[in-house]
Order: C-alpha cells, then sequence, then structure tokens
C-alpha cells in the first residue's frame, strides 16, 4: 500500500460525512452515504481519504471506520490522513487551538479507535497553536512514528516559518501543507504577483510559503478546491457567471467536466497542487475523475483566460 498523501494528485474529504455537526450518533443511513461517497471516490481514482478528529464530532471518523469495517480489503487499498490540534467548543468554552504533545498523542489515538484501523498513514497538525513549544511538538510526533501509529507528518494552515520552525525540530520530514486555494481563493498565488503594488499590502497570505513547500518537498493540498460550487451552479458575482460560462466551454472542448477543468486550474501550476474534492454527492464526485486521471490539459493561455475571468480585473 502507497503512504503518499496523494499519489493520483486528488483527495477525497470526509468533513460532510457522519451526519449533522453535532454530538448526535449518526446512523444507518449516514453510513450508506459514506459508503456511496466512498465507492465514488474509488470509482474516480482517488485512493487518498482526508479526515480530522473534529469533523462533525468525530463522526466523520468514525462512519468512515465503519464503512472500512464493513469492506474487508479496503484498508489496504486507501491511504487516511487525518488531522488533529483544534478543540471544539463545548457551549462553555469556545474552540480553541492545542497543540501540547500529551493533547496530539491523545488525539491520535482516539483518531485510530474511531477509523478503527492501527495506523495513520499522514497526520497533520490542523491549525498552528501560539502557545505550542515545536521541540514538544516534534517529540510527540517522534513517539507517534517509533511506536507505528503514525507513517508520516505534515501540517494545515501554516505558513513558511512556521514549517521551518517546527521542521527545525523534527528529524522526520513534513510531506504536506493543506491550505484553501482554488479559483476563488487566489491569495495564495496573487501574493506572489503584486509584490510592489499597493494592492499587496491587503493580500495577507504568508509570503513565501508556496515556494517554501516546493523547495523543501512538502506537497501543498488545496481545500475547497470546488470554491464551494461557485462555477458550477451557484455563480455568486457577474464574474462567477463568466468563469463558468468559460468552464463549461473549455470542458466540452477536452471532453470532460466543468469541475475537472477547475481542478485542473490548480494542477496546472508548477507546485502540483493536490486538490481536496468534499462533495457528498456521488455524481459530483465523479465529475472530478478525469482530475485524477488525465494530466492537466490546460495551455498556458487558458489557464491565464480562467484566472483572469474569475479575478474580474487585468493584472498589475
Amino acid at each position: 500500500m502507497t503512504t503518499s498523501p496523494d499519489p493520483h494528485g486528488l483527495l477525497y474529504g470526509c468533513m460532510g460525512l457522519g451526519g449533522e455537526w453535532d454530538d448526535t450518533p449518526y446512523g444507518s443511513a449516514d453510513v450508506a452515504r459514506a459508503e456511496a461517497a466512498v465507492a465514488a471516490a474509488l470509482d474516480s481514482g482517488i485512493t487518498v481519504f482526508d479526515h480530522a478528529d473534529i469533523y462533525r464530532h468525530g463522526k466523520s471518523e468514525a462512519v468512515f471506520g465503519e464503512v472500512l469495517a464493513r469492506a474487508p480489503g479496503l484498508r489496504e487499498r486507501v491511504v487516511i490522513q487525518t488531522k488533529c490540534g483544534i478543540r471544539l467548543g463545548d457551549g462553555v468554552r469556545p474552540g480553541i487551538y492545542d497543540l501540547r504533545g500529551a493533547s496530539i498523542l491523545r488525539r491520535v489515538e482516539e483518531s485510530l479507535e474511531r477509523l478503527r484501523t492501527d495506523v495513520i498513514d499522514v497526520l497533520l497538525l490542523h491549525r498552528p497553536d501560539p502557545l505550542a513549544d515545536p521541540e514538544e511538538v516534534a517529540a510527540a510526533l517522534t513517539s507517534l512514528h517509533r511506536q507505528g501509529l503514525v507513517r508520516g507528518f505534515g501540517v494545515s494552515n501554516m505558513g513558511a516559518p512556521q514549517i521551518a520552525e517546527l521542521q527545525a525540530c523534527l528529524e522526520l520530514p513534513l510531506v504536506a501543507n493543506q491550505l484553501e486555494m482554488s479559483l476563488a481563493r487566489r491569495d495564495w498565488l496573487e501574493a506572489g504577483v503584486l509584490v510592489n503594488t499597493a494592492a499587496a499590502t491587503g493580500n495577507g497570505f504568508p509570503a513565501g510559503t508556496v515556494e517554501h513547500c516546493r523547495r523543501n518537498g512538502l506537497r501543498l493540498q488545496a481545500w475547497g478546491a470546488l470554491a464551494q460550487g461557485r462555477y458550477t451552479g451557484r455563480p455568486q458575482s457577474p464574474e462567477d457567471e463568466r468563469t463558468a460560462r468559460l468552464l463549461a466551454t473549455l470542458a466540452g472542448a477536452k471532453g470532460t467536466t466543468p469541475e475537472t477543468v477547475l481542478l485542473w486550474w490548480l494542477r496546472r501550476h508548477p507546485a502540483r497542487i493536490a486538490p481536496v474534492v468534499g462533495s457528498t454527492r456521488p455524481e459530483r464526485i465523479r465529475a472530478c475523475a478525469d482530475a485524477a486521471r488525465r494530466e492537466p490539459e490546460l495551455s498556458h493561455e487558458e489557464w491565464y483566460d480562467l484566472w483572469l475571468t474569475a479575478r474580474g480585473a487585468p493584472l498589475p
């Protein structure tokens, strides 16, 4: 079994599995929906499944564990990635971030139990905790690896300096950084072209993060890659409508779907960004299949056409 976080360039995001966003138990219908989504992902060539311990209050991991238990041999065919580091609010205290070593160890044990597996292939630290001690975090990750409980590690929603600080304390190489990236969420891209312009001050994306990940072998994973349907059925602006028409035109010319072209736009970047597909609808998951099975078929000009249409303004 491969332990790469994205051997085919796409991941399936399991945040939508497991029922409601509360602590009520999931039911048989939720298991059936999870089975259908997992089957659609596998049919589409996606074998990496992205979780987090907080998704649906743990129910996303639990329902996926039940899917695994019902399908002997499935665990050997898939890569399981999960995250820890966020503590949800409990009605008394608001949600906080927690990357203390003991917390990481405990959360991984709980994820392993819910997922019904003896090893997590990739563990991501979900959000940066300002109180985290990098040496303590590294010690916890090293312990998990030596025990055979986690094969590889990465981060999520972190910038280059935070990644570098953790890596300096950790012998194991970090393998991934998951960020919100899409044709709609372009700050990661525009940070590199707005240098020496007035617009740069309002960008906010940590400069050099994409370059740091490329240089140091961290695969960039894009959550929100389908932009919540803005270009495939739920436009929010005239720019969205124009972009949707362009996507449809390109998809027709290339014999594929608008969803695939949208994901190709990310994969066409030299960082070889790995999109996370989070829909629970089997038909929409299958609409992304060509993004996993075919290399991006976008020319230099087509890639820019999509960017500028979605941007709604010329480049500086």
